[in-house]
């Protein structure tokens, strides 16, 4: 179990420290993250850290409030985001939002970090911890469907973990691919749009997109790992049903699958098929089996992101 770093206890007094975007990201090492995800992962599985299903409140005119909460015995913490789709029109990032992170003990506020710096860190890193768990080999060759903000978070997690990696990128049409190459590779030079075809040394697939269509349906195929990351509401769908029919299924969370894993239940999966995060870090998988890999998030990786911060936190001051 983390323990809490001195910053917390060592002045009651003390101010609440208050992380803006860049500050957050330069404490949210993703090596470090991963490792934390892990951990929390294994306390999630066994109870000890405390992941309620997230509350969605209507906001204004086509928005919602996300109120998550996640507690363990060190620290609690509670993610508030704001989603506007129309501030698009406003020229406004659609996502705002804060992590009030806390001393369990005296329920102190310790610090705010920022919430969609910390979301998209912490989502990139599942991903990267999935590779580490389900391939069990450094990747050569990554196909990235998507090209938003999540995956250029993607593609700074893989530069950290695996900087000699290629990784293919896949936009909405070439050009869209092409940007986000030419952009992207300040972050990791191995960038290439991808064409058409699949390249043929793809060892990992990740998609991050909004699709309410497959944008991935290929045939089930050992050595080959689909992490599903974009789709997050019932009716959104990133893999097809033929790649999840051949192949062992996972989720970072299983019973926040089943409500928003688009993909899982317009394929009418099985869900008893479905493994966690938990059982494949503890080894119960067959890697010569093709697997796909689910994210749809929880707080108790916010809580995890959030102890490397306050890990980090001393050494910033």
């Amino acid at each position: 179990m983390s323990t809490l770093p001195p910053i917390a206890t060592a002045n009651n007094d003390a101010s609440i420290v208050v992380c803006d975007r860049t500050r957050t990201a330069e404490l949210l090492d993703f090596n470090k993250l991963v490792d934390s995800i892990a951990q929390a992962a294994a306390e999630l599985d066994a109870g000890t850290i405390l992941s309620p299903e997230r509350m969605v409140v209507p906001l204004g005119d086509g928005g919602v409030l996300l109120s998550m909460p996640a507690t363990a015995p060190d620290i609690g913490i509670h993610k508030l985001v704001n989603v506007q789709p129309s501030n698009v029109q406003r020229q406004l990032p659609t996502i705002h939002g804060t992590v009030t992170v806390c001393d369990s003990i005296t329920g102190k506020i310790i610090c705010l970090l920022d919430g969609p710096e910390l979301t998209g860190r912490r989502t990139a890193a599942v991903t990267l911890l999935a590779i580490r768990t389900l391939l069990k080999r450094a990747p050569n060759a990554i196909l990235l469907i998507g090209t938003g903000a999540q995956a250029r978070y993607h593609v700074q997690a893989i530069n950290a973990l695996y900087p000699q990696c290629k990784v293919w990128v896949r936009g909405q049409d070439d050009q869209a691919s092409s940007d986000f190459c030419t952009s992207g590779r300040q972050l990791h030079e191995h960038l290439e749009p991808s064409v058409s075809e699949l390249p043929i040394d793809v060892d990992v697939v990740i998609t991050v997109t909004t699709s309410t269509e497959p944008v991935y349906n290929e045939p089930a195929r050992p050595g080959r790992l689909i992490i599903g990351v974009g789709a997050f509401k019932p009716e959104m769908a990133e893999l097809g049903k033929v790649t999840l029919d051949g192949s062992d299924l996972f989720a970072d969370d299983p019973a926040g699958a089943r409500h928003e894993a688009g993909d899982f239940l317009r394929a009418e999966i099985d869900w008893a098929r479905v493994g966690s995060l938990a059982a494949a870090l503890r080894g119960e998988i067959d890697t010569t089996r093709p697997a796909v890999f689910k994210s749809v998030g929880t707080a108790a990786w916010d809580l995890a992101a959030a102890r490397v911060a306050l890990q980090s936190l001393p050494l910033a001051e």
